[in-house]
């Protein structure tokens, strides 16, 4: 089967349940350049990605080569994703490519994708219709196959035809399309706006005038791909229908350092807020080299009194080896009190069914040691299975109150220096508008990777730390620190990036506490 599958206009999130379905079946995905690469991720590992993507003014697969590599993959007998920018069927070329799957006898089903026709100008605030404004829409390509030698867009008829037009692939001929559609009757003053890579991060938009956009465009140096849309409604955008481009973080490339599999958190707050997000894992996390101090402590359970978490890695390193052994939570004395050191670690806990009887109320070892101080008698026996390498304050100061601790490795932080070339490009060249450190170890391991220039590469960009343990980390490396959370936890930490760029909204069209 060929499955021919809208990806949409660019923002993962608006691709459609069918297509993630389809993708999860795929033995081969054929991709297209305005296809979402992170949408690749749906696929199975072992599947063939093939790109064919189409650049301006560059060589680039023909489309009958794209046929034949569709029907050969097809004649193999594998699961194929023909992954299109858009829908398929809106100026995609897929009733081609769905032709030539008939001649070859192969069969094929067609999932439709948002077209950006219509999610671009909806990102930009732009209804395509609008009550008592336009009750009729008109999509049209600005791109007609030179190949033909003629033109077959009316663009007499289409000034006429419908109140809104939106134009598909018509950026590097506006000025002689708007010259048209005011010979055909068109005011000169009809509001246009034009949309680059609508629903993305880097979204631009510039606004003018059917008599003007054409200036507007090359003063901005807008570029494709952009949608085009002419009629009264892009004067709604006025009203505060921008609703994308209002974003706090709108624009803004923000570098994410924490371990890929904790990423998620931080990454999706921060795109909410309309940043593009850079995901740079510093650090990987790892099982402890020896598991022989955890697993002893989980045969000696029952002797602890306190069990004391300093991460929600801490927590699923226990709860994992816990299951190794053919144990669940119900192996945790109830006699034990629980502490985890902020509200994350907490909802950690919470999740694998256990109570936590203690969360600080500022999310730091020094503040955890007080907390676990008051009350407990001398002698009482605390376990704390965390990083291999961490902090020593609170084992330290236990032991100095006269508690004995055991700190076994439930897991280890290892460097990882994947990305670092592009990183390093990004950073030299000013594309990286904030990097945050969500720990200690994620600083160290910046370090790491870049070695001395580390300082001097973050020099042009800004720095936020989740606290001040990290920041007086960063701070000794010798790397400037822009903010700090002043709750250390991710909704602090992200706080405290939005409050980095809060300053007064600029158009960018030219206008008609945990803490490692």
């Amino acid at each position: 089967m060929i499955y021919l599958v809208g990806s949409g206009p660019g923002d993962p999130g608006l691709f459609t349940v069918k297509g993630v379905e389809c993708m999860g079946r795929a033995d081969a995905v054929v991709y297209d350049r305005l296809a979402p690469e992170a949408l690749l991720s749906h696929a199975p590992a072992g599947a063939e990605r093939i790109y064919v993507g189409k650049k301006p003014k560059e060589p680039t697969m023909p489309q009958e080569e794209i046929n034949a590599t569709l029907v050969r993959l097809g004649r193999e007998g594998k699961t194929v994703v023909r992954l299109k920018g858009g829908d398929p069927y809106v100026f995609g070329r897929g009733g081609e490519e769905a032709l030539a799957l008939i001649e070859a006898g192969l069969p094929f089903e067609v999932v439709p994708g948002v077209t950006s026709g219509i999610a671009a100008p909806a990102y930009a605030g732009i209804p395509v219709t609008h009550r008592h404004v336009s009750t009729s829409v008109a999509f049209v390509t600005g791109h007609e196959d030179p190949a033909k030698g003629t033109e077959d867009v009316d663009w007499e008829g289409i000034a006429r035809g419908a109140e809104t037009l939106v134009l598909y692939m018509g950026v590097g001929r506006l000025r002689e399309i708007s010259r048209r559609l005011i010979s055909a009757g068109r005011a000169p003053e009809t509001p246009v706006a034009c949309v680059r890579w609508g629903t993305r991060p880097e979204q631009e938009t510039v606004t003018g005038t059917l008599g003007t956009i054409a200036d507007r465009i090359e003063e901005a140096k807008l570029k494709p791909p952009a949608i085009t849309v002419i009629g009264d409604v892009v004067s709604l955008r006025e009203d505060g229908l921008d609703w994308y481009e209002r974003r706090p973080l709108f624009g803004k490339r923000i570098v994410v350092t924490r371990a890929r599999a904790q990423a998620g958190e931080l990454s999706r707050e921060l795109e909410a807020l309309g940043a593009e997000v850079l995901e740079f894992p510093t650090i990987e996390i790892r099982e402890p080299e020896d598991f022989g101090p955890l697993d002893a402590a989980i045969r000696d359970l029952d002797s602890f009194g306190w069990v004391v978490f300093t991460s929600a890695n801490g927590v699923a390193a226990f709860v994992q080896r816990l299951e190794h052994h053919g144990l669940d939570t119900r192996a945790v004395p109830r006699g034990a009190k629980l502490a985890a050191i902020g509200p994350a670690t907490a909802d950690a806990l919470r999740a694998t069914g256990l109570r936590v009887d203690v969360v600080p109320e500022e999310y730091r070892a020094e503040s955890l040691l007080e907390a676990l101080l008051d009350g407990s008698p001398a002698g009482e026996k605390v376990l704390i299975p965390r990083a291999k390498v961490a902090r020593e304050v609170l084992p330290e100061k236990l032991r100095e109150a006269g508690m004995e601790v055991v700190v076994p490795p439930a897991y280890e932080t290892v460097p990882s220096e994947e990305g670092t070339d592009e990183l390093r490009e990004r950073l030299i060249s000013g594309g990286v508008d904030c990097v945050t450190f969500t720990a200690s170890s994620t600083v160290e391991s910046f370090v790491g990777a870049f070695g001395e220039e580390a300082g001097e590469l973050l020099s042009k960009t800004r720095v936020a730390c989740i606290g001040p343990i990290t920041a007086d980390t960063a701070r000794g490396r010798g790397i400037r620190v822009d903010a700090e959370a002043s709750e250390y936890t991710i909704p602090g930490l992200v706080d405290a990036v939005v409050g980095l760029f809060a300053e007064p909204r600029r158009e960018t069209a030219v206008p008609a506490k945990k803490d490692g």
